[in-house]
């Protein structure tokens, strides 16, 4: 089941700032998107991560950012949680590892995903910071410090560049392909 969502997907940038919500290790796609409420967008988006942090389907904004420790995106690896992340305004995730199924999915729905060694370390929910996407940097805007993420393949940054694959899939349909 592919969610589109309320939103359209936010126009690709090179470089985003946004304040952080911190996650643990080990984040559950059934936690992002609980299954007892997949036939209810609305119920999806209020309860989406609670589990992991009680205010975050609440307060978090649209610019808001994803800080985790590995493997992010476990478990059932539900299709529907980067478009639920995507929705809640989420506009990229930043962590030490990402199960494989959910980094496929997030690059396809135009959402970017940044592997960084150590990085929960380095920050609070709330820190605000500002991402290089294509160079998968890091910089924490409260003390400055810049961290070195693993770089995003090119082709894949081509996905995100033009927000997901369904917009390229359109685009080479209409003969606008390079």
């Amino acid at each position: 089941m592919a969610i589109v969502g309320k939103k359209p997907i936010k126009d690709y940038e090179d470089v985003i700032r946004g304040k952080i919500w911190l996650f643990p290790d080990n984040v559950d796609t059934d936690a992002i998107s609980p299954g007892q409420y997949l036939d209810d967008l609305d119920a999806t988006l209020h309860h989406s991560c609670e589990t992991i942090i009680k205010q975050f389907p609440m307060e978090v904004k649209d610019g808001d950012i994803i800080v985790a420790g590995k493997n992010f995106g476990c478990g059932s690896s539900r299709e529907t949680a980067p478009a639920i992340l995507q929705e809640k305004g989420i506009v990229a995730i930043i962590a030490e590892s990402f199960a494989r199924i959910f980094y496929r999915s997030s690059i396809a729905r135009g959402l970017p995903v940044i592997e960084l060694e150590k990085i929960p370390k380095q920050f609070q929910t709330g820190d605000k910071i500002e991402l290089n996407i294509p160079k998968a940097e890091v910089k924490n805007l409260k003390s400055g410090e810049m961290l070195q993420g693993k770089k995003i393949h090119p082709i894949l940054l081509e996905i995100l560049k033009k927000k997901g694959l369904i917009e390229v899939l359109l685009s080479e349909l209409k003969g606008e392909s390079e």
